[in-house]
């Protein structure tokens, strides 16, 4: 399912393979022609969570949670992938700790030992409700807003920084040819790895009602935030970001020397990479920039709440506005079944018309509060969910969103989840939930991706962002729908 580049460059892609691998218990794999150790051990091999003993990290909110909400589920399997599931990121891939006296958190993705902005937020996310009645949950959730503050201030442009910010980058990254700097594991510009972090910290803010973590330095990273995004709108000429790899995999490089194609500056902020970290077509990312219209306005709300800073809260605000006009005059695409949110555009008139199913996504924009227009997300969700969207699969497994991340024929959970979140149909909720639960393949979690005709063939058997959303859904219809989970 994953292929190796063929150079000696060890990508991304060789690494999910390589995990795998050794999740099965393979001690070493060849990748053009080197042997690689892995070096990853696998926790949910077994199917069922870590001793208590062997968990990173223990909540009594999230244990009292699970206690509460396993009554509620009906169905046994279902029950147990979401006691499995919902604390996986704090079991399997939190490092919680200290620097200069104060919380500090690492969240690994999983399979991989770095901390991507975008998932380290979106793993934490359903534990908010529980931080107010948890002081150690509060003070790792804290920890986790300080240290993407520090991260920021290492590189805005990058997308992953290594749990140990001393550690070189991840391996396949160090031949890249960008500006790496010390502590970053890879370094693809994407739009949402700077909203995330404000949706979190937000998030948490209105959640528990504690400053503590807007500090100066948390200022200041949201200060190059801005500035990034500013830079990013192209209007002085492409700004200081290039990226180049060498790669057989199209999707892993920028052309033009590394800039991405040329974009007409209209006011959107253009993006290097997409979330699933493959390289944009047309630099102006829609979602994403949907997503930093409301990152940009809770930001103003917080800037202006807790800092009274005024200045960086109304340029968030005329930011915001000025992303918002632009993409309803170049983003929206007519159809034969009528106008849609297009995927990616140029501000010349070019315009992608897919989806993918890395989140900020156009079929999860409601799920991110980031859809101004229900009638329009109603079309695009239409074409979303249909063999319109050039990355819609449907098999004897499931059907679903995928991407050029893995191919053809992979369908994403990730994507059924969000598809369920953002859905009024309770037939529509049951047939995902029925997926889902298959999608397990019986290993007790979810995955990256499998494929359309048979479960057992998936990606990634470690991977907490996928669980952690799984949990949270589930967790939401046992309270909303509980019918719905026999």
């Amino acid at each position: 399912m994953l292929e190796p580049s063929g150079l000696n460059v060890f990508t991304r892609r060789a690494a999910m393979k390589l995990s795998a691998q050794a999740a099965a218990g393979v001690a070493a794999v060849s990748f053009g022609g080197r042997v690689l150790s892995a070096q990853v051990t696998d926790p949910t091999r077994t199917g069922q969570r870590p001793a208590r003993g062997d968990r990173k990290f223990s909540s009594t909110a999230v244990e009292a949670y699970i206690a509460e909400t396993v009554p509620r589920i009906a169905d046994p399997e279902l029950s147990r992938l979401f006691a499995n599931c919902y604390p996986n990121t704090l079991d399997t891939t939190v490092e919680f700790g200290t620097y200069e006296g104060k919380p500090d958190t690492a969240v690994l993705t999983g399979d991989i030992a770095a901390m991507w902005l975008r998932d380290s937020s979106a793993q934490v996310w359903p534990y908010l409700p529980l931080a107010a009645k948890d002081a150690q949950l509060r003070a790792l959730l804290e920890g986790v807003i300080r240290r993407q503050a520090r991260c920021i201030q290492i590189d805005p442009y990058a997308n992953a920084f290594m749990a140990d910010l001393n550690a070189p980058a991840l391996e396949w990254s160090r031949q890249d040819k960008t500006d790496m700097k010390q502590g970053v594991g890879e370094r693809k510009w994407e739009i949402d790895s700077l909203c995330y972090p404000i949706r979190l910290a937000h998030g948490y803010w209105k959640s528990t009602g504690d400053t503590r973590p807007f500090d100066a330095s948390w200022q200041k990273a949201m200060t190059l935030v801005m500035q990034t995004f500013r830079v990013q709108q192209r209007k002085q000429g492409d700004g200081p970001y290039h990226f180049q790899r060498s790669s057989t995999v199209s999707t892993e490089m920028l052309p033009a020397s590394g800039f991405g194609n040329p974009v007409k500056p209209v006011g959107l902020i253009a993006s290097g990479f997409r979330p699933s970290d493959d390289a944009c077509i047309f630099p102006f990312l829609v979602p994403s920039n949907l997503f930093a219209v409301t990152s940009l306005r809770q930001l103003a709300e917080m800037v202006h709440a807790v800092l009274h800073d005024e200045a960086l809260a109304n340029e968030a605000t005329a930011l915001a506005g000025e992303v918002e006009r632009a993409l309803r005059q170049y983003a929206i695409a007519p159809t034969t079944k009528g106008t849609i949110w297009a995927y990616e555009v140029d501000g010349f008139g070019s315009q992608l018309l897919m989806d993918d199913a890395n989140v900020p996504s156009l079929l999860g924009l409601p799920y991110l509060a980031s859809s101004p227009d229900a009638a329009l997300y109603a079309r695009t969700r239409s074409f979303v969910w249909s063999e319109r969207n050039p990355w819609f699969f449907k098999g004897t497994a499931g059907e679903g969103v995928g991407g050029p991340h893995i191919g053809k024929d992979m369908i994403w959970p990730m994507a059924q989840m969000v598809y369920a979140m953002t859905s009024t149909s309770d037939e529509e909720i049951r047939r995902v939930v029925g997926w889902l639960k298959d999608s397990s393949a019986g290993t007790g979690f979810m995955h990256e991706s499998y494929f359309k005709d048979d479960p057992k063939r998936f990606t990634r058997s470690w991977f907490a962002w996928a669980n952690t959303l799984f949990g949270e859904l589930i967790g939401t219809l046992a309270v909303r729908k509980p019918g719905l989970l026999r």
